[in-house]
């Protein structure tokens, strides 16, 4: 399953990342987005982007282009 896919109350843990350029995936690497880490989706704007989550007690917007790249297990 993707990222992007989730719905508002989603939890997931981040499995890998596919097809996301490096400068992206070590960004999101560095903000405490790392294969193993879970996650909820907190909300999604009115067109679907950004994503906004919260992982490791903060809040994260991610782009839905990136939140496409990454898969994901529900929790």
């Amino acid at each position: 399953m993707r990222f992007r896919q989730l719905k508002v109350g989603s939890r997931a843990r981040v499995l890998r990342y596919q097809g996301l350029e490096s400068r992206y995936r070590n960004r999101l690497m560095s903000l405490g987005l790392t294969p193993g880490t879970e996650f909820e989706v907190q909300h999604v704007a009115p067109l679907g982007d950004p994503i906004e989550i919260r992982v490791r007690g903060f809040h994260l917007s991610v782009r839905r282009e990136e939140a496409g790249a990454i898969e994901v297990e529900l929790v």
